[in-house]
């Protein structure tokens, strides 16, 4: 399964790390399906959604903005992430999770009619965002929303803390 973003907001460049922003409730969602502590070393957490099949990307690869919102970004000159190119190169993806409108929007525009036939072998998914620009709706549903769908899409439930990988 993939799961798509947008673009990483000023703290996540800095940090060179998805959803840095302490705010942004993501790590803390991956808590509830990896059972990696969102506090836990970067690497370690990237290694718990490996384990339970998640791939973490973004649609925009380069872009123009001021701020950290969505809607800051400057459709002129936006350059995108060969996502069609890299769901062609493994065909063991079988769902794509948007976080949030944008990437839903920008993936269904500019990514899907490049995707051709595999996306017949492809279920999509728009998740609440957990970013808190978009503080609709409390972090607690947003948390309940993300486990139940990845519960259903097939991501297995943890049985406790990671396993050592080495």
């Amino acid at each position: 399964m993939l799961i798509l973003g947008s673009m990483p907001g000023p703290a996540s460049l800095a940090a060179r790390q998805y959803y840095a922003h302490p705010s942004n409730c993501f790590w803390r969602v991956m808590q509830r399906v990896t059972g990696v502590p969102a506090d836990a070393p970067y690497h370690v957490r990237c290694d718990g959604l490996r384990r339970v099949g998640l791939a973490l990307w973004d649609v925009v690869a380069e872009c123009r903005r001021a701020g950290s919102s969505d809607q800051a970004i400057e459709r002129e000159g936006l350059r995108l992430h060969d996502v069609a190119g890299w769901l062609r190169r493994h065909p063991s993806v079988l769902a794509v999770v948007f976080n949030g409108r944008f990437s839903e929007q920008m993936f269904r525009r500019r990514i899907l009619p490049r995707l051709r036939g595999r996306a017949q072998h492809l279920e999509f998914v728009r998740l609440p965002s957990t970013s808190p620009a978009h503080a609709t709706s409390p972090e607690r549903n947003k948390t309940t929303i993300w486990v139940r769908t990845l519960r259903e899409l097939g991501v297995p439930a943890t049985g406790g803390p990671p396993q050592p990988t080495c």
